[in-house]
């Protein structure tokens, strides 16, 4: 995207990108700019100390952390940056994601990570820009449109 990224995807896995799809297309529907990254946080835990950490000097606002099985990505990008972060608990194939699930909302006190239901990435979206609107008029018109839309279904 051109314009300077406000909320940051990372994801565990390349795998994870069709379920991560509906949160992209929802934050370009709402013109919320954003940068995407995949690193696990098991297997590229410098890679993602050095995007987390670095995230809110490179003006990222939120941060949407997406993974399946132990799922400790959200928290471990908690622990290296002020943002908040909202979890995505992907659907594996051993517990449904329920493994998922559990791993991101079992966090220790003083480093909170949001979720949303398993395969939330579409309501990742939308939290994030709620949450981009408690400073932006722009967004929050952005969402309270979109709010006004969804009654009229």
């Amino acid at each position: 995207m051109a314009e300077q990224p406000l909320v940051g995807i990372i994801m565990g896995s390349a795998s994870d990108m069709p379920v991560m799809e509906a949160c992209t297309a929802q934050l370009e529907e709402f013109g919320v700019p954003y940068e995407l990254i995949i690193a696990s946080a098991h297997r590229n835990p410098a890679k993602v100390h050095e995007w987390a950490s670095t995230a809110a000097d490179r003006g990222l606002r939120v941060i949407v952390a997406a993974a399946g099985k132990a799922a400790h990505l959200g928290g471990v990008v908690a622990a290296y940056t002020p943002l908040p972060i909202i979890g995505v608990p992907i659907k594996t194939s051993d517990l449904g994601g329920m493994d998922s699930l559990l791993s991101m909302v079992q966090m220790p006190s003083g480093v909170p990570v949001a979720c949303v239901a398993i395969n939330g990435a579409k309501n990742a979206a939308i939290y994030a820009t709620q949450i981009l609107g408690a400073q932006d008029p722009a967004f929050r018109q952005t969402i309270e449109t979109f709010k006004a839309g969804m009654a009229q279904a």
